[in-house]
């Protein structure tokens, strides 16, 4: 929290330099800026970046570094027999003394060492903040110095501002290519150390998942189960149910909000409509598992059909409607995006506004209204807390929706719950059915790409 407060103050001194710079150069010139090299808000901005790049550079560097160091001083100033225990057991008491000094629940009972050494932490931290904040202000006071003394007139300021501009992007755009190459390798690699134990062909064809491996050798079921079929059969369920009730539903009302309605009307429709992806999704959850789950199945009883009270349609239900702004806010835009010339030339034909919606508009907008399709089912496939808590954890083979199943984000939470080691095949299958996923939605989205370029209609 210090920390935060310590960036926040840098940030309003670097608006202070802004205005600083800007206000210096114009009185060099005397107001006059068509004696300026660059606009006034150039050299504001040399002035600030001047002034907080350094100091935020020095914060950002000390956070990153400031955790192992203070770890390495802790644990030199422990007790010798302390620090001659295993690095796992090392790693432990480093970790209750980072508890006990922070306040949270500690795994042992402190003694007196454990104390010293969490108060030892406290001053340590304290003295790493107060450092941090000098170096950080004192960086920014002598930027601010360093670039009130080079505000000139002739100062080229645009052309330093947008080259800190360009390469600020260009790291940016390094980190998220290097984020999304370190997740897929993650994936991979532990994937790759699943499948040295679980045959391939088992995983994405077998029909029995039953991940719990035992802890002795003559435990039943000692070498576990992992036929993933039963998952992805259980995905593809809710997701088909839930397209079922997002497509028809959200197509129509875009149809209707950008063919039928009037300002008025698609003025209060819309954000009402949307207001739908704004509640978070236990919240759907708590819906489905509290009411339609016992609704249908009360419904079942008076048909004489048996419901489960945890099941793929109640899961399905749900997720339909929470998705319904994905497919009606999307395919409003596209529609709306069409011309009104072709409107226009369709009524000098003669057709209906029915006609012209089914025959020019949708034809038309095909391309989107697929993208946004895509992009729902995609919302599908992720979704955890909604099936979790409506269509419960059994990994059952069954096309029935009034029976309990499961999905492949819900199986990647339990098996990652609590305290893991990663060199079980259990742990690792979590990797595998993520890395399934990833393909998936990647197949998705590369489908979307194709239909769009397939289908897209360029217009003048």
């Amino acid at each position: 929290m210090n920390s935060l407060i310590l960036i926040a103050i840098l940030l309003l001194f670097m608006v202070f330099a802004y205005q600083l710079g800007r206000r210096r150069v114009l009185s060099k010139v005397g107001g006059d800026a068509r004696e300026l090299h660059s606009l006034p808000g150039y050299y504001g901005a040399y002035v600030a970046l001047l002034c907080g790049l350094p100091a935020l550079l020095i914060v950002i560097l000390w956070l990153a570094f400031e955790p192992q160091i203070i770890e390495s001083i802790l644990v030199n100033g422990l007790p010798a027999a302390a620090q001659a225990l295993p690095s796992g057991e090392l790693s432990l008491l480093v970790n209750d003394i980072r508890n006990i000094a922070t306040g949270n629940i500690s795994s042992r009972t402190p003694d007196a060492a454990v104390l010293a050494a969490a108060e030892r932490y406290n001053d340590l931290r304290g003295t790493s903040f107060a450092a941090m904040a000098v170096l950080g202000l004192a960086a920014a006071i002598a930027g601010l110095a360093f670039a009130r003394g080079r505000i000139q007139p002739n100062l080229r300021a645009r052309p330093v501002v947008e080259s800190v501009v360009h390469w600020t992007l260009l790291i940016a755009s390094v980190i998220a290519v290097l984020t999304t190459v370190g997740i897929v390798l993650s994936l991979l690699f532990e994937s790759v150390r699943f499948f040295q134990t679980v045959s391939p062909f088992e995983f994405l064809f077998g029909l029995n998942w039953s991940p719990q491996t035992a802890l002795r050798e003559d435990q039943v079921g000692g070498s576990g189960t992992f036929g993933a079929v039963p998952i992805f059969a259980g995905t593809l369920l809710i997701t088909v149910i839930a397209m079922i009730v997002a497509v028809p539903i959200g197509l129509l009302s875009a149809i209707y909000m950008a063919e039928y309605a009037s300002p008025a009307v698609r003025s209060i429709v819309k954000p009402l409509l949307e207001i739908l992806a704004g509640i978070p999704t236990v919240v759907y959850g708590f819906f489905a598992a509290l009411t339609i789950g016992p609704a249908l199945r009360g419904f079942g009883e008076t048909l004489g059909i048996g419901v489960a009270s945890e099941s793929a349609l109640a899961a399905g239900l749900v997720m339909g409607v929470m998705i319904i702004p994905f497919v009606s806010s999307l395919s409003d835009d596209v529609i709306n995006a069409v011309p009104q010339s072709l409107r226009d030339g369709a009524y000098a034909l003669g057709a209906t506004q029915s006609e012209t919606v089914r025959k020019v508009v949708l034809p038309a907008a095909l391309h989107g209204i697929v993208g946004a399709v895509l992009l729902a089912v995609s919302r599908a496939i992720g979704e955890t807390m909604i099936v979790v808590m409506a269509a419960g954890l059994a990994a059952n083979l069954t096309a029935n929706p009034f029976e309990a199943v499961t999905t492949v984000t819900v199986q990647i939470v339990t098996l990652l719950v609590g305290d893991q080691e990663f060199d079980s095949a259990k742990t690792l299958a979590a990797f595998a059915l993520g890395l399934v996923l990833f393909l998936v939605t990647l197949a998705l989205n590369i489908i979307a790409l194709v239909v769009v370029r397939r289908y897209r209609e360029e217009y003048d």
